[in-house]
């Protein structure tokens, strides 16, 4: 059963308080852009590009890995750069819990799937089918890599294009708590969605 159209209007309105997290507003901030164009973050991992190098490096932080797509003039990237990331308790929720790559929708760096394969960046984002900016690639702390399949065979989740606060933190949290195991983040939603009116509570307004 799909969100109600007030579930989805609370969401899309909302930052939630969660077991992760309490959210409050802010102001949004620039956020630095580098030479290729696309926005930068102080997390990003500093990477050979390896992508199974990536996640072994990231489970021994205990942490998953999150692979993101951009490229440069992205209205929608610069949008999760400025206000997502740019709200200190959204990088305190998430941080503790995954590494982040960026990789360049139209890059030409080469970039090692979690087969073995090398080829460039936008390589990469076809065989995976990213189509379009921001994606976002998630990879679970547990997940097995065998050497013979591609990231997106292993994904755990993707958020394909820019969501507001609390969709992108509640995908987090899919993922991190293992929920992406049972359910899809539909039902996730929903049920988090079920537990606030139990409660008798509401999102904090985003």
């Amino acid at each position: 059963m799909p969100l109600s159209r007030r579930q989805f209007a609370l969401a899309g309105a909302a930052f939630a308080t969660s077991p992760f997290l309490t959210l409050s507003p802010h102001r949004a901030r620039a956020a630095a852009v580098g030479d290729n164009g696309l926005h930068v973050q102080p997390f990003f991992v500093d990477s050979f590009l390896d992508m199974g190098e990536d996640l072994t490096d990231a489970k021994a932080e205990d942490k998953g890995l999150v692979i993101l797509f951009e490229q440069r003039g992205c209205p929608y990237c610069k949008e999760m750069h400025e206000v997502n990331f740019a709200s200190q308790k959204v990088r305190d929720a998430i941080l503790p819990h995954f590494n982040f790559v960026q990789l360049d929708l139209w890059g030409s760096r080469e970039v090692t799937d979690f087969d073995g394969e090398a080829m460039e960046e936008r390589e990469l984002a076809r065989r995976w089918g990213v189509n379009f900016t921001p994606t976002l690639s998630f990879f679970a702390k547990d997940t097995e890599v065998s050497g013979s399949e591609s990231g997106k065979a292993l994904e755990a989740a993707r958020l394909p294009g820019y969501f507001k606060p609390f969709h992108f933190v509640s995908m987090f949290e899919f993922v991190a708590d293992g929920s992406y195991k049972d359910q899809n983040f539909q039902r996730y939603l929903q049920d988090k969605f079920a537990d606030y009116e139990k409660r008798g509570e509401k999102p904090d307004v985003w």
